[in-house]
């Protein structure tokens, strides 16, 4: 694993990691909520097709994940078929992973998994129950419409697995790996999240904002300042 330099992170620049597959718990340890990770080696594509067929219809997995990595992305891949008859996927859209939260444990004592990669992380504690126990952190990726610029770091389509039982987006697509990001270290080894930790934050300040608030004008139609009652 590499990092900027300390003189970066004085700057106030979010710190960069290089992370090499398969991802040791010693590059894992160093991580801290908020960093900003690439991924270089192999990874694979699964979610809730390929959990399904595994953890709930007893099928073996399509590869050995012992031999092959330990970063499982949830997405689905714009795949092509090119005139020599390999895949390419130019572009990959990360998918909700808070979704796939009652297969995970089961996932992770299957596959070895250490670091779930997807879109806008997973509770707290499913950090704590899930991952903490099995040393396994996850990477968010940033915003919307980073499809292309994800695919920008992917150098090649090893297999895709499932592809006619299962279709394109849930397929297990097993792809080669460089500078594969940017994605932001969402839950570190201890479960703590990145997401959460911002919640309370902004929270603390909306209370303090409705603190300021005079009572409701239209209070005995039910309109209130306690966000607690609040229906939107």
């Amino acid at each position: 694993m590499t990092t900027l330099p300390n003189k970066e992170q004085a700057s106030g620049r979010l710190r960069e990691v290089r992370l090499t597959t398969p991802i040791g718990h010693d590059q894992l340890e160093k991580l801290r909520i908020g960093d900003v990770a690439y991924i270089d080696g192999v990874i694979y594509t699964a979610r809730e097709g390929v959990y399904r067929r595994v953890l709930e219809d007893g099928m073996a997995p399509p590869v050995d994940f012992a031999s092959l990595t330990n970063v499982n992305f949830h997405c689905s891949p714009a795949a092509a078929v090119q005139e020599d008859g390999s895949l390419k996927v130019s572009a990959v859209t990360a998918t909700a992973s808070f979704r796939f939260s009652k297969w995970m444990a089961r996932w992770f004592d299957v596959s070895g998994a250490k670091v779930i990669v997807g879109k806008g992380g997973m509770s707290e504690a499913d950090y704590k129950q899930l991952f903490v126990p099995r040393g396994a952190v996850y990477l968010t990726t940033v915003g919307y419409g980073t499809g292309a610029l994800l695919g920008r770091g992917i150098t090649r389509v090893r297999d895709a697995h499932w592809l006619d039982e299962l279709g394109v987006a849930q397929a297990m697509w097993v792809l080669e790996v460089e500078k594969f990001g940017p994605l932001l270290v969402e839950s570190d080894l201890e479960g703590n999240s990145l997401f959460e930790e911002n919640n309370l934050q902004i929270n603390a300040g909306l209370d303090k904002l409705y603190e300021g608030l005079k009572r409701p004008s239209l209070a005995r139609y039910g309109e209130t300042d306690d966000r607690g009652e609040e229906l939107i």
